[in-house]
């Protein structure tokens, strides 16, 4: 029997024929009724949602709720869609890819078997002439790999935007929630939603800023033009750290083998910063000095101020920082941190059908800007669009950006002012001398009254001779500290700006009425412009509110009843940043225990030495219900001691069962004996 006549699996792609690529239907399923079977799932989980808002909800607003009607029906179609679409293709081809292999592997030892004119000896011989990259399974194995691998990332998008719509239509509304999930809230700089200046009662335009620092990047991210002596020394300050964490390491597992107490935090700390002198030391010009114990001083020398190019005319092959300086490019320190960033951001651009006509990639600057239209003229632009700005800074670049702001600033007070001053000139000229204008008229008319008949009589001073704190435009501003100083907010500068403005727009009004002079078209196209050009300037970012590292700056224009974009976006940052941010990290939240009044003898759950003991326990000992509500029920008073609670029984161990319950050296330490306090509580 020739191999070509074994029976071979479908290589077809078909939705409906059973076992074909793409298909509904799986020989594998044993045609089930698989509809039955989407239906019960789908009518159960729509059921818990609006279970768990009846439940939720107060009755009032369930009455006005068309509970039965619009959000089950969304609900169970977005749960039919996205179920459908991802998970029983997902399984079907997951497992007819499964039994196409096998099939194949199966049909390859058969006509091995069938060939009985072929010894055995000679196969094997073959098979030890073709080497480890023939007459394996490798090959099969790489491909289940990439396809369950590119149908993770399938089913993990599908998720994304699945709990993206949910949380939608739950909302009933766009927020800053929509963008960046629980575990990713804190990298966000600013997020400011506001309706378009063209269609403002259609359209939303949204600025998103997420900072990414130095610490949490997963590749570290170096400037172009940093010298290879950084980059040296960079790798050897943290091959110092990963040894002096060995050490501690070691440290803990002595003091745990002796029965000894775990080391506390500062503890850890301290002796983290007592072990630093024994790698390096501070003296820079001692060939023999301990900072030079991996590194010899000669090599430093060779490469001080050596950067990303050497001049042609001194270039040598043979020389030793051109071949230090070969070895670090090799490795692709200086440039795969950035890289590795712009890979991700566009690859999920791409995997998420969020495309883009223009890109420009300053790769010596770190800077990278994409825009899905390459046109910049809003008004031929369409409704749904988005930029991206990419930008890595070090401090230097933030001190120099934070100058700017801070000049920036100072001209719009400057400008801003000099227009209040204008105004002021001609509402003073504008006013009758014959009659009250405004309230400082009447206060110069009554004046000398004043003083005559109330001040002079009781001795008190006149107004005019009282020094003005508030200049009643903004409230006084209070004294600035180190903290104010080094981090400038600029929201009462601001604030006074923007009052300002408004006081000049009003003032206008009531000194022209209807009539339009020259001097108000004048006034008024400047403050227009210096309005504008302010709200632009304060849509931007503060750089007094950045960290060195990596800056994503978004601007999206999205229909508010659409949020095609917005919905697109979000999963593509949330993916961004899952890539290329470890995500930030509490060393004290990590290892925090529960405190002394949250300890209680009903939750420490222990197993029993002696079977029948156990059983006995658990017939006697209260529900965790009944224990609790016993607990919170005394009436004895919190100074005196109330009894302990029985303990919880734990289950029975079963015959085969591991025990997971962690020991002291698997759990990092073992925890301190509790003794009883005065309370009738444990202490840890």
């Amino acid at each position: 029997m020739a191999s070509i006549d074994l029976p071979k699996s479908p290589n077809v792609f078909h939705p409906e024929k059973p076992s074909a690529v793409g298909s509904r239907n799986s020989l594998a399923q044993e045609y089930r009724d698989q509809q039955d079977e989407v239906n019960q799932l789908l009518e159960e989980e729509t059921n818990k949602v609006i279970h768990h808002l009846t439940a939720r909800l107060p009755k009032d607003v369930l009455e006005r709720l068309d509970v039965m009607g619009g959000i089950k029906e969304k609900l169970y179609n977005y749960f039919n869609q996205n179920y459908q679409n991802m998970f029983n293709r997902y399984m079907v081809t997951a497992e007819d890819e499964m039994v196409k292999k096998v099939r194949n592997y199966i049909d390859k030892e058969e006509t091995k078997v069938l060939a009985r004119y072929t010894p055995k000896e000679i196969a094997d011989l073959l098979d030890a002439v073709g080497g480890a990259d023939k007459f394996n399974t490798g090959e099969i194995e790489k491909s289940m790999v990439n396809m369950y691998g590119h149908l993770q990332g399938h089913i993990q998008r599908g998720v994304n935007e699945l709990e993206t719509h949910t949380n939608s239509i739950l909302r009933q509304k766009t927020d800053t929630g929509a963008f960046v999930r629980g575990e990713n809230a804190y990298s966000i700089v600013k997020c400011a939603f506001k309706d378009n200046l063209i269609k403002p009662k259609t359209v939303s335009d949204v600025k998103l800023s997420v900072n990414i620092l130095d610490s949490e990047l997963i590749s570290p991210i170096f400037h172009y033009q940093v010298t290879v002596e950084y980059l040296v020394k960079d790798l050897l300050s943290k091959h110092i750290v990963d040894n002096i964490d060995h050490v501690i390491e070691q440290l803990k597992d002595e003091r745990i083998d002796q029965g000894q107490e775990e080391l506390s935090d500062s503890e850890i700390i301290f002796n983290k910063v007592n072990q630093v002198e024994n790698y390096t030391d501070d003296k820079v010009d001692d060939p023999k000095s301990k900072r030079y114990g991996i590194i010899a001083r000669a090599i430093f020398d060779r490469i001080s101020d050596l950067r990303a190019e050497i001049d042609p005319a001194t270039f040598d092959q043979q020389n030793v920082r051109e071949n230090i300086k070969k070895i670090m490019d090799i490795e692709n320190i200086r440039n795969r941190g950035f890289n590795t960033a712009i890979n991700s951001i566009t690859s999920i651009l791409d995997t998420s059908k969020m495309g883009y006509q223009y890109i420009e990639n300053l790769k010596n600057a770190r800077e990278v800007l994409i825009r899905e239209y390459e046109d910049t003229d809003t008004a031929n632009l369409p409704d749904e669009r988005y930029q991206i700005k990419l930008r890595y800074f070090d401090n230097a670049q933030l001190i120099e950006e934070r100058k700017a702001y801070d000049v920036q600033v100072k001209s719009f007070e400057t400008e801003v002012l000099h227009l209040w001053d204008i105004l002021e000139v001609l509402y003073q000229d504008a006013k009758s001398p014959f009659k009250v204008n405004d309230f400082e008229d009447l206060a110069e008319k009554v004046r000398n009254k004043i003083r005559k008949t109330i001040k002079e009589k009781n001795g008190e001073p006149v107004y005019e001779n009282i020094a003005k704190a508030w200049d009643e435009i903004t409230f006084v501003k209070t004294a600035e500290t180190e903290v104010e100083r080094t981090n400038r907010t600029y929201i009462y500068e601001k604030d006074k700006v923007r009052q300002k403005i408004i006081l000049m727009r009003n003032r206008m009004k009531q000194m022209y009425g209807y009539q339009y002079p020259v001097e108000r078209r004048v006034m008024e196209d400047r403050l227009s412009f210096l309005e504008r050009e302010y709200f632009r300037f304060e849509y931007s970012i503060n750089p007094y509110h950045l960290n060195p590292g990596l800056l994503l700056d978004v601007d999206i224009t999205s229909i508010k009843r659409k949020k095609a974009t917005l919905d697109a976006m979000a999963n593509v940052l949330n993916e961004f940043l899952h890539g290329v941010s470890k995500g930030f990290a509490d060393a004290a939240f990590a290892s925090f225990s529960r405190r002394r009044s949250t300890v209680r003898e009903d939750i420490s759950q222990s197993f029993g030495s002696d079977p029948g003991e156990r059983h006995a326990a658990q017939e006697d000992a209260p529900t965790p219900a009944s224990a609790y509500l016993d607990l919170i029920n005394s009436d004895s008073p919190a100074t005196t001691e109330a009894p302990a609670p029985k303990a919880i029984p734990a289950p029975r161990a079963k015959a085969g069962v591991v025990d997971a319950k962690p020991s002291a050296k698997r759990s990092g330490g073992s925890r301190k004996p509790a003794k009883r306090g005065d309370d009738g509580l444990k202490e840890i």
